[in-house]
């Protein structure tokens, strides 16, 4: 199916039922509404980035490690690998400050992270002399040679501070990271639900634009005195009106429902028109399983009626067929034009044609579109869409 496209023409707010006209608000708070960042600074992430981090180094400066103690056993050199634990350790205050300042304002919040990593270099390198120290007066012999004045501390704290950039560096892009996808997902969820408040509001569009021509015709039959047929018309309504409700403006439905329940409407303008209305619906089998929007059809019909059956005293017909063509489903609804007065001024006038432009285009984007105009006496609308079948 194509992307879906949100068009930029909604109804106006008094088609609206109360609940729609109030969605927007409502997504906007959603919207704004989301986890907070210090949510998105997570501590198992910021362990295994730190430990990956100093695995890396101590892969990095193994060999040179190894060379120092050539002639020597392994635990000259397991003792030297043994500070990179406390360095971990101290990776950890620093990814408490970086979580605790995601909110801040992002020079003061530079001008913390540089401070802590230069700060928290410091105490690894102090951490190291002590440590060796120790070890060159107790354990390791060969530590004698290394020496732990302070000419040592300044390449060793250079060193300290470049990777611990790096650890700082590494937990603001998985911050980033996250806090990008987290926000990806909040627009892309409120894109989806203006794009159903969208299709409910043009949807619901069709029914107070109905029920008047509905109205209208049952005024006419009583005006007219045919009560027993506007009685059957009522009661007609009462049932279609009774599905369109319980229809979901969002659901793709296969074309054969959608072509029932415009037969149901069909069957209300039957009583009002009798005879003059002829209909001749025609659907193959593989377009009658494709799925559209619900409720597609019907306004179409409708404007077939409007500007057909109605403007002339003479029997009308009105030809549904439905088929696929190189993967696209067609949809035509065509009726008898007696005249130019007959027919629509233009490929857009009125609410039935604009509405199901705009559906077609909140469903399928550029992928469907809606064509009218006269083709040989008769005035003929036809939905073209991608042939999609319930899985």
């Amino acid at each position: 199916m194509a992307s879906t496209a949100i068009p930029t023409s909604f109804p106006s707010e008094r088609d609206c039922p109360p609940v729609l006209r109030q969605k927007p608000a409502v997504q906007e708070t959603v919207a704004r509404a989301g986890p907070q960042p210090m949510s998105q600074a997570r501590w198992p992430e910021a362990i295994a980035l730190t430990v990956s981090l100093w695995l890396f180094v101590l892969l990095l400066f193994l060999p040179i490690i190894i060379a120092r103690y050539e002639g020597s056993d392994w635990s000259s050199v397991a003792l030297d690998c043994s500070t990179i634990p406390v360095s971990i350790l101290l990776a950890m205050p620093m990814f408490a400050v970086f979580r605790n300042t995601v909110h801040w304002e992002l020079r003061n919040r530079v001008v913390v992270m540089v401070a802590t990593v230069i700060l928290t270099a410091a105490i690894n390198t102090a951490y190291d002399i002590v440590f060796q120290t120790i070890v060159t007066s107790q354990f390791e012999k060969i530590f004698e040679t290394l020496g732990t004045d302070f000419s040592r501390a300044y390449p060793s704290l250079l060193n300290y501070i470049l990777v611990f950039g790096v650890n700082m560096a590494l937990f603001q892009v998985s911050f980033a990271r996250r806090a990008a996808l987290k926000q990806e997902l909040r627009l892309s969820q409120a894109l989806a639900k203006a794009q159903e408040a969208q299709l409910a509001a043009l949807r619901y569009q069709l029914n107070p634009h109905f029920l008047f021509n509905s109205l209208n015709s049952i005024s006419a039959l009583i005006v007219t005195q045919r009560n027993p047929e506007a009685e059957l018309m009522t009661d007609k309504l009462s049932s279609f009106l009774r599905s369109s409700l319980n229809a979901d403006p969002g659901e793709l439905i296969p074309l054969d429902e959608e072509l029932s329940l415009t037969e149901e409407y069909l069957d209300i303008e039957s009583v009002r028109f009798g005879e003059r209305l002829d209909i001749d619906v025609d659907c193959t089998p593989g377009a009658c399983e494709a799925l559209i929007p619900s409720f597609l059809v019907q306004p179409l019909v409708e404007n077939a009626i409007k500007h057909g059956v109605a403007r002339t005293n003479a029997q009308t017909r009105i030809a549904i067929t439905g088929e696929i063509e190189n993967g696209q489903l067609l949809i035509r609804v065509a009726n008898d034009v007696t005249d130019e007065a007959a027919m629509p001024a233009g490929p857009s006038r009125g609410v039935g044609l604009t509405n199901v432009r705009q559906r077609l285009e909140a469903v399928y984007g550029k992928a469907a579109s809606l064509t009218a105009g006269r083709e040989n006496g008769r005035y003929v609308a036809t939905i073209s869409l991608p042939a999609v079948r319930r899985s």
